[in-house]
């Protein structure tokens, strides 16, 4: 795995997409010896995408966005972001 490779030592490493069968055989020995931890995340199904998106427009939701920040200010958006300060989502504008 790529990303076993790439994590550095106390990395995190979220698989998306493991229920298809097809990530293959983990070796956990790497994992160990670099304290990584992996998660497998759940995005759902096309299906349910398509509800939630049905949803959304029926329901006119629409998010909060806390903070916008210019494109050249990317790094302060990111540790504003890790920081957990904010309330809705942190944009990056392009």
């Amino acid at each position: 795995m790529k990303s076993l490779k790439a994590v550095r030592v106390g990395g995190h490493i979220s698989l998306i997409g493991v229920l298809t069968g097809q990530s293959g055989e983990i070796n956990p020995l790497p994992a160990i010896m670099k304290s990584v931890r992996i998660q497998g995340i759940f995005v759902g199904s096309r299906e349910m995408f398509e509800a939630m998106t049905r949803a959304v427009t029926l329901h006119r939701i629409r998010p909060i966005i806390d903070k916008i920040f210019p494109f050249s200010e990317v790094r302060e958006a990111l540790h504003y972001m890790s920081s957990g300060a904010h309330f809705g989502k942190v944009v990056v504008s392009l």
